[in-house]
Order: C-alpha cells, then sequence, then structure tokens
C-alpha cells in the first residue's frame, strides 16, 4: 500500500498556544523515556523496550490533556530512534530548542472539509486540496516561525501513469544544477548569493525574528523550485538515473556554500518518492569517473583534477567525439544504471 502525506496551515492563530502546551507534554513524556531508558542503561546495560515504555506512560494522557494513541506514537517514536541510533540516551526535547510536534493516530482524530477535530478541540486548516483516501496517521508541527500545520499520513490511490518510452540519465551540479542525458538543463538562480547581502544586514543588526524569515524564504524558494522540476521529470520519463553524489562530503571543502544551495538531497528524495508513486524506475548508482569517461568509446581520456573544473567542453582523443562535460557524465550515468540491470538479469553462472 502507498502512502503520502498531505501538508496543510492551520488558520486559527489563537490555536498556537493551545497547540505549543500540548507540543510541550509531548517533550515531557519523550524527555521521561529517556529518563528511565538511561537509568535503565547505568544499572542493568539494558535498553527499555516501546512494551516497556508503554507500561510505564499509561494513563499519562489524561493528565496531559492528550489522547492515548499520541502518547503510544511517542513513545514509538522514542523506541525507534533509539534503535536506529543504537544510544541509550537521545537528545532533550525543550522548550526553547525544539519545535512542536504532536503526532496522532487515525482513531484520535476527526477530519471534515476544513477542520481536524484532536480530543475535543477543533482547528481550522486552509484545504488547498481535497484527501485523496482514508488517513491513516498524522501528526501536528511546527516551523521555525512559530506557524503550525497538520499533517496526514493517507492511502495513496493515485494510478501509474501510462509509459512514455523516455529515460535520462542525471548528472548534478553546482551551476547547472541538473543536467540530463538528451542535453536538457536544469538551473536557478544562487538564493543564498540572491540574499545573503539582506541576511547579512539583518544579521550584524541581530534582527532574530527577520533572519528566520529570510531563511524560511530561501527554503520554500529551492523546496519550491526542486517540486516543479522533480513532478516534471517523474512525468516525462520513465526510467530516471542520478549519480550517488555525496553533499556532506562537500560541505567540508571551499565549495560549501554553493552546495547547501544545490539541496541536492531533497531533489534526489523527491524523485524517490515520485517515481514509486508513479510507478516508474528511479535508480542511484556509482558516478566515479563519469566525467572523464568518453560516452561513446568508454575510454578515460576527459580533463581530471581540480584544475580542470573550470573546461565546460572537450573532445575525446580516442574517438575523436566532441563533448559537453556535464551531458557527457549524464550519459555515463545512464548507461551504468544499464550494466546493472543486465547483470541482474543475467543468470548466475
Amino acid at each position: 500500500m502507498k502512502l503520502t502525506t498531505y501538508r496543510f496551515r492551520l488558520k486559527d492563530s489563537a490555536c498556537r498556544v493551545r497547540l505549543r502546551k500540548l507540543g510541550w507534554a509531548c517533550n515531557d513524556i519523550w524527555n521521561y523515556c529517556n529518563e528511565r531508558n538511561a537509568y535503565q542503561w547505568s544499572f542493568r546495560r539494558k535498553l527499555l523496550s516501546a512494551f516497556d515504555l508503554h507500561k510505564l506512560t499509561a494513563g499519562v494522557g489524561k493528565e496531559l490533556g492528550l489522547h492515548s494513541q499520541t502518547v503510544q506514537a511517542v513513545v514509538d517514536e522514542y523506541a525507534k530512534c533509539g534503535k536506529q541510533f543504537k544510544r541509550p540516551k537521545l537528545n532533550w526535547r525543550s522548550r526553547k530548542r525544539s519545535l512542536g510536534w504532536i503526532p496522532f493516530k487515525a482513531v484520535g482524530v476527526k477530519v471534515s472539509a476544513d477542520s481536524v477535530t484532536y480530543n475535543g478541540h477543533t482547528f481550522r486548516f486552509w484545504s488547498s486540496r481535497p484527501l485523496p483516501g482514508k488517513v491513516r496517521f498524522g501528526s501536528f508541527a511546527e516551523d521555525a516561525q512559530g506557524r503550525w500545520y497538520v499533517n496526514f499520513v493517507c492511502e495513496d490511490l493515485t494510478p501509474e501513469r501510462a509509459p512514455t518510452g523516455k529515460q535520462a540519465g542525471i548528472d548534478l551540479g553546482l551551476k547547472t544544477l541538473a543536467t540530463l542525458s538528451d542535453g536538457v538543463e536544469l538551473t536557478r538562480e544562487s538564493l543564498t548569493r540572491t540574499f545573503e547581502v539582506q541576511l547579512a544586514t539583518a544579521q550584524r543588526a541581530r534582527k532574530k525574528k527577520q533572519v528566520t524569515r529570510i531563511h524560511a524564504k530561501i527554503k520554500n524558494k529551492r523546496k519550491d523550485w526542486n517540486h516543479k522540476q522533480t513532478t516534471r521529470l517523474t512525468n516525462e520519463y520513465d526510467v530516471l538515473v542520478v549519480g550517488n553524489v555525496s553533499s556532506s562530503k562537500l560541505k567540508k571543502t571551499t565549495m560549501a556554500k554553493s552546495v547547501s544551495d544545490a539541496g541536492w538531497a531533497d531533489f534526489k528524495t523527491m524523485l524517490s518518492y515520485k517515481s514509486l508513486r508513479l510507478g516508474i524506475t528511479y535508480l542511484e548508482v556509482n558516478e566515479s569517473f563519469s566525467t572523464v569517461t568518453c560516452s561513446v568509446c568508454s575510454e578515460r581520456t576527459g580533463p581530471s583534477g581540480l584544475s580542470a573544473l573550470g573546461v565546460r567542453t572537450w573532445g575525446c582523443s580516442t574517438c575523436g567525439t566532441e563533448h559537453n562535460r556535464d551531458q557527457n557524465a549524464a550519459a555515463n550515468i545512464l548507461r551504468s544504471a544499464g550494466d546493472i540491470q543486465r547483470q541482474r538479469e543475467s543468470p548466475c553462472l
């Protein structure tokens, strides 16, 4: 079963006070689980399971004004994070540093056209689109500007689209954010450089709220561009192959600002879940030597090294083919996916 998250902004600004108190209550449950887990580990070298934590937190929802399913959801999330990171003690959730978060399950809410009722309290939201299916679970969440949203995780009934017969390799870059193997280039303005003067002025004046608004604007513009381009790609191509470029490693170099502005991780994440939703193929392959390898004769004759990063076109000394650097890399990325698929289909010897 496919699940999709739909996010809506809550209307009433007066709901912030109530939701903030509920969020603090969720923090108290999280911190209690953290304290009990650390105590158990220090004395018995054993972690508490979700079942144990459920017994310890039974009945606290009524005193804190939370639905019992919310208490269980917080405990389940804590247990999952502890198991994932293999740590007996996780970070504390505080009122000042942690954004509000109130998870819920389907039995704990009642959703109408433009409102959601949780534990006897009704919150209205901007209904920009109808929910496609049954709500399974969700959460109330706060952003850095103090605005609250409601997230519904619904059953996705979107049918798989008709095939187009087109496939593309995608080379992610900095100057051109994405170049396809068929020559299509996807680029936008550098949002960090566009707002850097305005941001620096606000930071020097110590206007924290204005700094937060500028950061939110940059984030929203980047997210909007990524959504539009990934939707376009998944609607047009049946096979999308992306190189496994690591933004976390490149952020440690002098290109950190440009890498952060590019937003490669979000771009690939959106491509992944939109491809799954529409039933098309999405692959991420090793892009090593894709830039210096000729996509025609497979010889490594291209310019290499940091000094050659400015070389955007080059000719293969073996076969004489003229290449655009990014398009050639995208073609090699697409060919790598074909090699992987052939290896999977070939019988084992």
